[in-house]
C-alpha cells in the first residue's frame, strides 16, 4: 500500500466526520440585578475591606482615612472584575466594572449635594422658624439683637428685582443670538461664537468693574438695582447663548427641511418648528444662566452698594441681594448673625429651586411628548387649520349661474308655448 492510499482513507474520514454543533447565541443581560451579580458585589466589597485592613494594620506601615478608602475601593474593583470574569467574557467584565465606577461617582456627587444643602439648612434652623426673618429688614436690628428682630426681606426683594432685570435683558438677546449662530452660518457667526465662548470664563469682578466704569463713573448714575441687573446680565448672557446654541444644534434637520419644503419662510420655520422643538432645552439654558447670575456677589457690591433697609425702587438708591447679605452676616462673630447668614443661604437655595420648577413648567416636556393641555391646544390649532384649508379650497361663487338642465328645458318649453 502506497502513501497516497494510506492518506486517502484518512481524508475521506475527516471529510465525512460531522461538524461540531455550534453553541446557541445567548443574549447578555444588560441592566438589572441577578443573584450572582449581587453575590459578586458583596464578596468583592468584603474582600476589598479585608485587603485594606491587612495593608494598613498588619503588613504595611500605611495610615490615613483617605488612603484606606482608596485602597479598599481599588481592591474591590479588582476582585469584582475577577469574580465577574469567571462567568462572563471580557466585554461584560468591562461593562460591569465601568457601571460600578459610574454608580460610585454619581453617589459621591449626590452625597456632596445632600451634605451641602443639609449642612446649610441645619446651621440656619435657628433663624428659619421665625416669621420676622422673611418679613423684616435689618434697618432696626443690630448684631446683638435676638433672632426675633430683623430679617432678610430686603435681600429677598433685591435678588428678585435684580434677577428679573437680568432675565429681561438676557433671555431675548441670548436666544436671538443663539438662533443667529444656528441659522446663519458664516465667518461672522464663527467670530461671535468664539467671543461667546471666551466670555464664559469672564471673571465676575470684571463684569462689575465694566458696569461700574460705564454706568456709574461714565454716565454719572448712582448705585442701584438696575446697575446690578446690568452686571448680572453680562455674566448670564454667554452662558445662555452657548447652552441655547448647543440645544438648537440638536434639532433634527429634516424638520426644518420639511417646513421649508411646504413653503414656510425662514422666520416662520424658526418660530413654529425649531424653537418649540427645543423648548425644554432652552429652558435648561435659561436655568443655567440664572443659577450663574443669582449667586454673584462682587458685581452687586460694586454696582448696587449695600443697605440694611428695604428698597423696592431699582432705579434709585442702593440695594442688596441674598449672596451679599450672606457674606455680611457670616463674617460677623455673633452667633445670631451667623445663623441669619445660613438662613439667608437656605432661602437663596429655595429661591433657585422655585425658579427651576417654574422654568421646568414653562419649558414643558421634551420633543414629541405633550401634556394634556398641549395636546388640546394642538388639536384646536389643527381644527382651525382644517377649516382654513376648507375655505381656501371651496369653489368660488359664480356671477352668472347657468342653471341646471331641467331649468333650461322648462324655459325652452315656455318659449315654445308662447
Amino acid at each position: 500500500m502506497t502513501v497516497v492510499e494510506e492518506i486517502k482513507p484518512v481524508a475521506e474520514t475527516s471529510a465525512t466526520a460531522p461538524a461540531p454543533a455550534e453553541l446557541p447565541d445567548r443574549p447578555r443581560r444588560i441592566g438589572g440585578l441577578s443573584r450572582s451579580g449581587v453575590l459578586s458585589l458583596c464578596g468583592a466589597a468584603v474582600s476589598g475591606l479585608c485587603v485594606a485592613i491587612l495593608l494598613f494594620g498588619e503588613l504595611a506601615p500605611f495610615s490615613g482615612a483617605l488612603g484606606f478608602t482608596v485602597t479598599a475601593y481599588t481592591a474591590f474593583l479588582a476582585v469584582y472584575a475577577v469574580l465577574t470574569g469567571l462567568e462572563e467574557d471580557g466585554q461584560a467584565v468591562r461593562d460591569r466594572v465601568m457601571t460600578v465606577v459610574l454608580w460610585t461617582a454619581a453617589g459621591l456627587l449626590f452625597s456632596a449635594l445632600v451634605l451641602v444643602v443639609g449642612f446649610t439648612a441645619w446651621r440656619g434652623r435657628e433663624a428659619l422658624p421665625h416669621g420676622n426673618f422673611f418679613t423684616q429688614d435689618m434697618q432696626a436690628a443690630g448684631p446683638l439683637d435676638p433672632l426675633t428682630h430683623g430679617g432678610v426681606a430686603h435681600a429677598m426683594l433685591g435678588s428678585l428685582i435684580m434677577i428679573t432685570i437680568a432675565l429681561a435683558i438676557t433671555v431675548p438677546l441670548g436666544l436671538a443670538c443663539a438662533v443667529y449662530l444656528n441659522q446663519i452660518p458664516g465667518r461672522f457667526s464663527r467670530f461671535v461664537r468664539t467671543i461667546v465662548e471666551a466670555m464664559t470664563a469672564l471673571p465676575s469682578i470684571v463684569a462689575g468693574l465694566m458696569v461700574y466704569a460705564v454706568w456709574i463713573l461714565g454716565l454719572g448714575m448712582q448705585k442701584s438695582g438696575v446697575a446690578a441687573g446690568f452686571a448680572i446680565s453680562v455674566m448670564m448672557l454667554p452662558i445662555v447663548i452657548r447652552a441655547a446654541d448647543v440645544v438648537l444644534r440638536l434639532v433634527p434637520g429634516n424638520l426644518t427641511e420639511a417646513a421649508e419644503a411646504l413653503g414656510a419662510p425662514r422666520w416662520r420655520t424658526v418660530w413654529h418648528v425649531v424653537l418649540p422643538t427645543a423648548r425644554s432645552g432652552l429652558a435648561t439654558a435659561v436655568i443655567l444662566g440664572t443659577a450663574r447670575g443669582i449667586g454673584e456677589t462682587s458685581p452687586v457690591l460694586l454696582t448696587a452698594g449695600f443697605t440694611a433697609a428695604l428698597n423696592a425702587d431699582p432705579t434709585s438708591g442702593p440695594m442688596i441681594s441674598l449672596p451679599l447679605a450672606v457674606f455680611n452676616f457670616v463674617k460677623s462673630p455673633e452667633p445670631t448673625m451667623i445663623a441669619r447668614g445660613f438662613g439667608a443661604a437656605t432661602v437663596l437655595m429655595a429661591l433657585v429651586l422655585i425658579l427651576f420648577a417654574v422654568a421646568r413648567v414653562i419649558g414643558g416636556r421634551g420633543p414629541g411628548h405633550q401634556s394634556k393641555r398641549q395636546a388640546r391646544r394642538t388639536a384646536r390649532a389643527s381644527r382651525r387649520d382644517e377649516e382654513r384649508f376648507a375655505e381656501l379650497h371651496a369653489p368660488a361663487p359664480q356671477l352668472f349661474d347657468s342653471g341646471s338642465p331641467d331649468d333650461t328645458e322648462q324655459i325652452n318649453d315656455s318659449g315654445d308655448s308662447h
